[in-house]
């Protein structure tokens, strides 16, 4: 009898630690869960009027000659872990042209593409559909600049030294061929320079169905823009130059 008592008095001294710790345990649950709630915050894109504003507030301390300071170490140990770029820039290759420069903008920020007379072709068509699927960037800015050699080379009509070459001057044609419905000789490269920006937007759309579809359901917007090279300055363009005129 005294055995029965005791076997009993154990199993409710079991009990009754096993209810406690599963009590202690619970609290705990409660007060860690809302502090890594707090510590993992829905990350919210910029609105496209917003990304494209602060490029032009980068391009102006560029022009201006005051760049912004940045802690380029420490936000280099952040972006290891991921990227977020709020805009994708599809420009051209020439050396005088460097996106992040131009919009003082710094790691991180922008997930830029650039070919040889910003011209749309397949690698750079699908670098750009990964930063829209993927990255879900918000803006795309297609921007050609003054003087620039790969539209030069499209005008003088001359043969290209190789199939590369020409590849490149074939895809910037159709931009000359309609500046030259309207352009005076004299403005003939600046306008067919414009055209090309127009044009290499059409083969965004064109070629792309994700490109496509973003741009239709609101999450993507295509801005076409030129870079200035003697001034610094990016001006967007409204309208093909065509309907300018």
């Amino acid at each position: 009898m005294i055995r029965l008592q005791k076997l009993s008095m154990i199993r409710m001294l079991l009990l009754s630690a096993a209810l406690s710790l599963g009590a202690s345990g619970a609290a705990q649950q409660a007060q860690i869960a809302p502090v890594h709630a707090a510590h993992s915050p829905i990350q919210v894109m910029p609105s496209a009027d917003e990304v494209w504003n602060s490029l032009m507030a980068g391009n102006r301390r560029f022009v201006a000659g005051k760049p912004q300071a940045r802690d380029l170490a420490s936000l280099r140990h952040k972006l290891a872990s991921g990227q977020s770029p709020k805009a994708i820039i599809l420009s051209c290759s020439d050396s005088r042209v460097g996106p992040e420069l131009i919009f003082d903008q710094s790691l991180g920020d922008l997930f830029v593409v650039r070919t040889a007379g910003n011209v749309a072709d397949a690698v750079a068509l699908g670098s750009i559909e990964y930063a829209v699927d993927h990255l879900h960037s918000t803006v795309l800015v297609v921007l050609g600049h003054q003087k620039c050699g790969a539209v030069n080379a499209a005008c003088s009509g001359e043969k290209m030294p190789s199939p590369n070459l020409d590849a490149i001057v074939e895809k910037i044609s159709p931009a000359v061929i309609q500046a030259k419905s309207y352009a005076k000789s004299g403005d003939l490269i600046e306008s067919a320079i414009k055209e090309n920006v127009h044009q290499s937007a059409s083969d965004l759309f064109a070629n792309s169905e994700i490109i496509r579809n973003a741009v239709k359901s609101g999450k993507l917007s295509v801005i076409e823009a030129e870079y200035e090279l003697d001034a610094g300055w990016v001006v967007r363009l409204n309208a093909p130059a065509s309907a300018q005129n």
